[in-house]
């Protein structure tokens, strides 16, 4: 994996700006209503990022199972 210089002074904690369309804010509000307990739209956002890193890798390494077995 390759990263270019802005990325390479992340901080283990950092803040990005993120632009997202009306539809995304409220479809992220209404997932984040039905959810029990109170979650922020940044807990929810970072939430499904890591879902979203999860779901690659794992899609990666079953891809790079099945080239092994091909």
């Amino acid at each position: 994996m390759s990263f270019d210089s802005k990325t390479s002074n992340v901080r283990p904690l950092d803040r990005i700006n993120l632009r997202l369309s009306a539809a995304t804010f409220a479809a992220v509000d209404e997932c984040r209503a039905a959810r029990p307990g109170s979650v922020s739209r940044n807990t929810w956002i970072a939430e499904a990022i890591e879902e979203k890193l999860a779901r690659d890798a794992s899609a990666g390494a079953q891809a790079e199972g099945q080239r092994r077995n091909a």
